[in-house]
């Protein structure tokens, strides 16, 4: 998976701002970070992260988990040899 600050990086490329806060709410407590990126639980974790960060912070947090997904079948594919 990429790293906070990987995914840092990635947004101030897509948006001009690095949206730190919402990927270390994710990535930074390994107690909560699987149950952060459980997609049956982002309907419940939306409704937090937009009280904390508005809209702009659900649609930061969907795209997280959306290029955490992308790496790991990334990650997978070319572990089986497929590119």
């Amino acid at each position: 998976m990429p790293s906070i600050d990987a995914h840092a990086k990635t947004s101030i490329e897509r948006t001009g701002k690095e949206y730190k806060e919402i990927h270390e709410w994710i990535d930074k407590d390994e107690a909560k970070k699987v149950e952060r990126h459980d997609i049956t639980k982002m309907p419940q974790h939306i409704k937090e992260i937009e009280l904390k960060w508005g809209e702009e912070g659900v649609r930061e947090y969907v795209q997280h988990i959306h290029d955490d997904v992308k790496k790991r079948i990334a990650d997978t594919l070319a572990y089986f040899g497929i590119k």
